[in-house]
């Protein structure tokens, strides 16, 4: 399950950097776009969940939790989104920094066998 999970948010990290590039060149990113990398998101936050109660383990955990903390910054982009506006740099890159923390969190508990 976690491997699915790591599989789907690098998935979504593609998204996510083009939408960043785009962002970084003063456009806006396509709707369809940001509602793929959410879906996506969401997906792996699911199964990185399901993993979590099912195999345990600090670091999946606090992977999750790091997670949920880069949701939350994507709700803050969507909801600029939603006003027609075009994101803050600064908020982009953390919210990609954050993102980025979980999932390499996800590794290390993966290769760890937790």
């Amino acid at each position: 399950m976690l491997e699915y999970a790591i599989g789907i948010f690098l998935v979504a990290a593609v998204g996510g950097l083009i939408m960043a590039l785009m962002i970084f060149k003063g456009k806006m990113a396509p709707w369809a776009l940001s509602l793929l990398h959410m879906l996506l998101g969401a997906t792996g936050l699911v199964l990185a969940g399901i993993a979590a109660m099912t195999v345990g383990g600090g670091v999946l955990v606090m992977g999750l939790i790091v997670l949920l903390g880069a949701a939350v910054g994507g709700f803050y982009l969507a909801s600029i989104h939603l006003d027609k506006e075009i994101a803050p740099r600064p908020a982009v890159v953390v919210h990609g920094m954050v993102a980025v923390a979980g999932v390499v969190l996800l590794l290390i508990a993966l290769f760890a066998g937790t």
